[in-house]
This record gives C-alpha cells, structure tokens and sequence, in this order.
C-alpha cells in the first residue's frame, strides 16, 4: 500500500484587524450612498445641477489645494532662511495645511457627502478639534505599541545577531581609538 506525499500543515494566519475587515465595507457604503444622493439631486433639480455641483467642487477643491500649499511651501522657506541666518527657529506652525489639503481633496472628488466633509474641514475650529483628537490618538497608539509592531520601531532598537537571535539594547557609538581586532564576543546568556 502506497500513500502519497503528507499534507502540509500551516501555521494559523493571524487574525485580521477590525480596519481591514471593515474598511472594503464602509467604502462599497459610502459609494453606494454617494451615488444615491446624487441620483435623489438629478431627480429634484435636474442633471444640469448635479453636474454644476460636481465641477464647482472640484474648482474649489483646487483652489483650497494650491493655497495650502502655498502656504505650507512659504512656511518652509521661512525655516529654511532661518536657520541658514543663525537665528533661533522656532517651532514651524503647519497652520492646519494638511487638514486643508485633505478638504480640498475631498471637495475635488465628486459626491454631496465628500463635498460636505471637506467644507467641514475647512472650518478652523474643526481643524483644531480635528488635529488635537489625530495628535492624542498617534501619542496614545505609539504609547501602547507592542513588540514587533511599527510602532515599536520608535520606542526601541534592535540589534540582530548573525546565529538568527534578537537582543533589545541601545547601540554605543564610540569615537576614540578601536582595537582593529576585537576578541571573541560573550555568550548570550537567555
């Protein structure tokens, strides 16, 4: 009696986060729900409207786009003749382009809700509430990194061994004279 060859067997994949199971959801969503108000509009108000809708978006989009970034590339160059003046620089202020750049970006793309989003995001109180709530979560998600996680990546360093082990430590970097032969390393004692 002859068997083939065994089946193999597989590790258990990883289970997968509530964003990547939900994410495809919620963009089929908000699609779905774009493009039913946008039916709902025509029918009210005819085609014409809707498409005046959509192109004014789309100009306003860019204009808040090429502002923003105006200003983004001003503040740039500010710093840049600062610190090249010897002056004391101070802390750069985004002024909230990034979250204008955002609006402006959902105002170019076509759909009522998109556009309301970004003319939400071009409110300065919103902005503000809006960068604080994204500077507390990217402080809180960085805080409660774990290990082997992007996020670790900037709480610690990792030094690899050739024999595959992984020391967690700092790295020493010394100036002065080395030996040109370093003598054997210590065993890892874990």
């Amino acid at each position: 009696m002859t068997t083939g060859a065994p089946t193999p067997t597989y590790p258990a994949r990883p289970r997968r986060s509530r964003l990547r199971t939900f994410l495809p959801l919620g963009v089929a969503a908000w699609l779905v729900l774009e493009i039913w108000l946008l039916t709902l509009v025509a029918g009210a108000a005819g085609g014409f409207t809707v498409f005046l809708l959509l192109v004014a978006g789309f100009v306003l989009g860019s204009v808040v786009i090429k502002r923003a970034g105006r200003r983004a590339f001003r503040n740039l160059s500010e710093t840049l003749q600062q610190q090249q003046s010897d002056a004391p620089v101070t802390r750069g202020r985004s002024d909230g382009n990034g979250l204008m750049m955002l609006g402006g970006l959902l105002l170019m793309l076509p759909g009522l809700i998109s556009d309301a989003l970004g003319l939400l995001l071009l409110i300065p109180p919103v902005q503000k509430a809006v960068s604080r709530y994204a500077e507390r979560t990217f402080d809180r998600k960085i805080r409660e990194a774990t290990p082997g996680t992007l996020g670790d990546a900037f709480q610690q360093v990792r030094i690899h061994r050739p024999d595959g082990k992984v020391v967690q430590g700092e790295v020493i970097r010394q100036d002065g004279p080395q030996d040109p032969e370093p003598g054997p390393r210590p065993p890892l004692n874990r």
